[in-house]
């Protein structure tokens, strides 16, 4: 018996550095992302990244938040059509998989076919413009990040799946009870899928965090940028900027002034920083896989 106890506890120190192991090739590359964001760009050329760098430096986030309104436009901007392009996303296509989920739906598998069909063909990027531009008038407007990416085929089908692994005796149940459908799905078929909603969610949220693709096509207004959109162009314009000057005789350069190698990494923990704290919010639904209600008889 004793004997037992020292292998299990043997083997549970095995596990547990195993997996402190493993946390630590995650853990150290993200460190050394934000230590680099704090380095000098003189230093990183000199002596490579750095977990504990010689010199701490903030040129890379003064040479962001240079001009800070737009900074703070950008990170508004995309703060909304994230969080409210989110919620209208996971609504709408929960809306649309809940009746290709029901087996009295006469259409279902019509209409799931074509959907499934936007999956392998689509029209293109100039179709596409012309629709948003021509006709619909979305360019330059907030509707444009909104509307653009409102349902996802594939997102659609895992909802589909899911919705139709709940138990049908709870509709039926509900129906006889006099409950209507828009009730029935808010009331029962939402509560018991929130593991599917928020994964989805997640997904759909990191999607527009990261959208800069709609900022180039169609914005022209700088108040509309997007963070992602603001960051790339700033990167791109300081890299310019020191070729520029580095190729140009007799132009003498801070390289303090145009931090370029560290302001990627500074970048980096501003786009992905409000993620990260996002996360652990939604990373319990990952592992929720039962169905929680019961069948009433």
């Amino acid at each position: 018996m004793v004997e037992n106890k020292k292998q299990a506890r043997v083997e549970q120190i095995l596990l547990n550095g195993y997996f402190f192991i493993c946390c630590l090739f995650f853990v150290i590359p993200m460190l050394l992302v934000i230590t680099s964001s704090f380095t000098n760009d003189n230093e990183i050329r000199l002596y490579g990244y750095s977990l504990l760098p010689r010199e701490w430096s903030l040129e890379s986030y003064r040479a962001i938040f240079r001009i800070p309104q737009r900074m703070f436009d950008a990170y508004i901007i995309t703060a909304f059509t994230s969080i409210v392009g989110t919620i209208m996303s996971v609504t709408v296509m929960a809306l649309v998989a809940y009746p290709l989920s029901r087996r009295d739906f006469a259409y279902r598998k019509a209409i799931t076919f074509f959907i499934f069909f936007t999956l392998l063909f689509s029209g293109g990027l100039i179709p596409s413009y012309i629709m948003n531009t021509q006709i619909l008038k979305l360019d330059d407007t907030i509707w444009i990040y909104l509307l653009l990416h409102l349902a996802n085929a594939w997102h659609i089908i895992i909802i589909r799946t899911f919705f139709q692994q709940l138990p049908y005796e709870l509709i039926e149940s509900a129906k006889m009870d006099g409950a209507k459908e828009l009730r029935i799905f808010f009331a029962i078929i939402v509560p018991l899928s929130k593991p599917v909603l928020a994964t989805i969610a997640l997904f759909v949220l990191l999607g527009r965090w990261n959208e800069w693709m709609i900022t180039l096509v169609y914005i022209r207004s700088e108040r509309l940028y997007t963070l992602q959109f603001i960051l790339q162009r700033l990167l791109l314009q300081a890299e310019f900027a020191r070729s520029y000057m580095l190729n140009v005789p007799g132009i003498m350069i801070d390289s303090r002034a145009l931090p370029t190698l560290s302001m990627r990494y500074a970048m980096t923990v501003i786009a992905a920083g409000p993620m990260l704290l996002v996360f652990p919010f939604f990373q319990k639904y990952f592992t929720r896989g039962l169905t929680i209600g019961a069948i009433k008889g």
